[in-house]
């Protein structure tokens, strides 16, 4: 019962899907942060929306352009493109890690400053995936299909857990390297007390010796 728990969280976890929206100037740059594995699919899902003063709402205007910029842990571009107000980007890892994904107006103040809001869905691993178009291009029944989820699941929680161990090996380098610092750092402490009182010492026994208290 236990290791069915663990594996129910799990496939909870992995491939999870994150929506949300917010609100930005027109030349304005938002960027968000997602810890993904590597070799992982990644689809984001936005829409863009033109406050109107008129009707004190948000709607659709087609002219406004949203420019998507996605940076790996190394901080190399793997994806920078122009997109429509509405409309979906698609980009897979190489590096497990943090990624940079960052969105932006291409409107350059074309609406005298106006507030834009943008609705962004995030998709990651398995849930990614489009499995009714898989069943109809490589037509699968719904036994097939379910067991392609179910292969699919596992291949994301192998790359979960191998994403995890990275972490702990980073995570384990930082420390040594941090608790290495700190030595040298007390060894560096204790050898500068130890001039110090020798320093003292030596002009001490010189001014005793001057006055001739000894």
């Amino acid at each position: 019962m236990a290791t069915l728990r663990v594996l129910l969280v799990l496939f909870t976890l992995i491939g999870f899907t994150s929506g949300l929206y917010f609100h930005i100037a027109e030349t304005e740059r938002k960027c968000f942060i997602e810890e993904i594995p590597d070799e992982t699919m990644v689809i984001g899902n936005y829409k863009v929306q033109l406050y109107d003063p008129n009707t004190k709402g948000y709607g659709d205007y087609p002219n406004i352009g949203m420019h998507v910029e996605v940076k790996d842990p190394e901080e190399k571009v793997i994806l920078s493109k122009l997109y429509t107000s509405e409309g979906r980007f698609t980009f897979t890892s190489h590096t497990p890690g943090e990624h940079l994904i960052c969105l932006y107006s291409n409107s350059s103040a074309w609406f005298s400053g106006a507030q834009l809001r943008v609705h962004l869905d995030i998709q990651v691993g398995e849930h990614a995936q489009d499995y009714e178009q898989v069943a109809q291009k490589d037509k699968l029944n719904e036994l097939q299909l379910r067991i392609r989820q179910l292969l699919d699941q596992v291949e994301q929680i192998t790359k979960e857990q191998n994403y995890q161990r990275y972490r702990e090996e980073r995570f384990r380098q930082t420390s040594e390297s941090t608790n290495s610092r700190v030595l040298y750092w007390a060894v560096a402490q204790v050898f500068v007390l130890v001039c110090m009182g020798a320093w003292q010492m030596k002009h001490l026994k010189g001014f005793f010796e001057a006055k001739k208290l000894v």
